[in-house]
């Protein structure tokens, strides 16, 4: 097959390849011991839960072998801020970025090699997130919810199942919604089958929707189905009170984080929350911050280049490992400070987590301003 019409790839120069072989290293490094202590302190804590409802140290193992993709996602944004600070703070220090400047590339030049590497990267990342880490999540809580109550289950074909006194509940899908209060549940296709002491099935119960409101629940759209000597009798009830001890926060273990979901589950759920008039706060926050994720963290990982140019020159590893330290916690906290407080004025999710973003861009580019003034 004749390709000679497609454009030449661009080839990496000498330059590129030094950049990007001083920054690979330190970023996965410090990507892999974030994961891994991440992941080593939850280990301990689940040691406690030994022996409780079955639990086994192998079951734990596999627990925390689950969410290495939740983990890794989650802590990539770091992993690159640091490692980068890292790898070119040490380029600084043994002179090879003041030979690359005397060479005539430019500042902008070297931080565009890097960024590229961070953006390939975080391609990685996203497939983690949107292939990887659902799956794995929804069989870890599983577990989880299995460690807290063994009359519930939750199995990823059928949704979950629950025992209720003599009756059997089975949910194909539950939703987070966002409450006054915090997070809400709202529970979709929900089965109850009544059975007597002596096994046989008394009534089916449909519903397309349960929620939890006022102190009880509340089933929308019930269709139910008596058995008796006499045959089947079946009713048809626009809402009806749900009286079960189910408590919702327990059931609110069984829902999986907005912020594990792919992004096909979260437009999903977002049109299935509107249809019905719910708010779909939650997933239209998660969405947009999957959407983002890339550019948060080429922003941030711009805005601490021009650094490695001053700063980092003369300092240490240790030095160098504080600041990104630094920076990496204090725009977690900044962050999350602006969308909570968007949320809290109603202001669009798509504009909340951009805002953070564009304070982000203004930033680099002052650096870069300064540093180059």
């Amino acid at each position: 097959m004749n390709v000679s019409w497609l454009p030449p790839l661009p080839r990496l120069k000498r330059a590129d390849k030094l950049l990007i072989a001083g920054v690979l290293g330190p970023i996965v490094l410090v990507w892999v011991l974030l994961v891994g202590f991440d992941a080593f302190l939850q280990f301990a804590r689940q040691l406690s839960n030994l022996g409780r409802n079955g639990y086994t140290l192998g079951q734990a193992a596999y627990f925390i072998m689950l969410t290495l993709p939740r983990r890794s996602f989650e802590m990539y944004g770091n992993a690159a801020l640091i490692g980068t600070l890292l790898g070119l703070g040490g380029l600084a220090a043994s002179n090879e970025l003041t030979a690359l400047r005397a060479a005539g590339m430019s500042r902008l030049r070297i931080g565009g090699a890097v960024l590229m590497l961070v953006a390939l990267l975080s391609v990685a990342a996203l497939l983690d997130a949107e292939y990887a880490m659902p799956p794995a999540e929804a069989r870890a809580q599983g577990i989880l919810l299995a460690l807290t109550a063994r009359n519930i289950a939750a199995t990823t074909g059928t949704g979950l199942w629950a025992r209720d006194g003599d009756d059997i509940v089975n949910v194909r899908s539950a939703l987070a919604t966002h409450q006054v209060m915090g997070r809400g549940i709202d529970l979709r296709d929900v089965r109850i089958y009544q059975f007597d002491a002596q096994g046989r099935l008394l009534s089916v119960r449909w519903a397309a929707a349960a929620n939890y409101r006022d102190g009880h629940w509340q089933l929308e759209r019930l269709q139910q189905t008596r058995f008796d000597a006499a045959g089947a009798t079946r009713t048809v009830l626009p809402t009806a009170i749900w009286k079960t001890g189910l408590s919702p926060r327990l059931l609110e273990l069984s829902v999986l984080s907005p912020n594990t979901q792919a992004i096909s589950d979260l437009l999903r759920n977002i049109e299935y929350l509107h249809g019905n008039g719910l708010d779909a706060r939650v997933y239209t926050d998660a969405l947009w911050q999957r959407l983002f994720y890339p550019l948060n963290v080429l922003m941030l990982v711009l805005c601490t280049l021009p650094l490695a140019f001053g700063t980092l020159r003369a300092g240490g590893f240790g030095k160098r490992l504080l600041i990104g330290l630094l920076i990496a916690v204090g725009w977690f906290f900044l962050q999350r400070a602006l969308v909570n407080l968007a949320i809290v004025y109603s202001v669009p999710a798509w504009l909340a987590n951009l805002g953070p973003i564009l304070l982000l861009a203004g930033m680099a580019i002052w650096v870069f301003r300064r540093r180059h003034a």
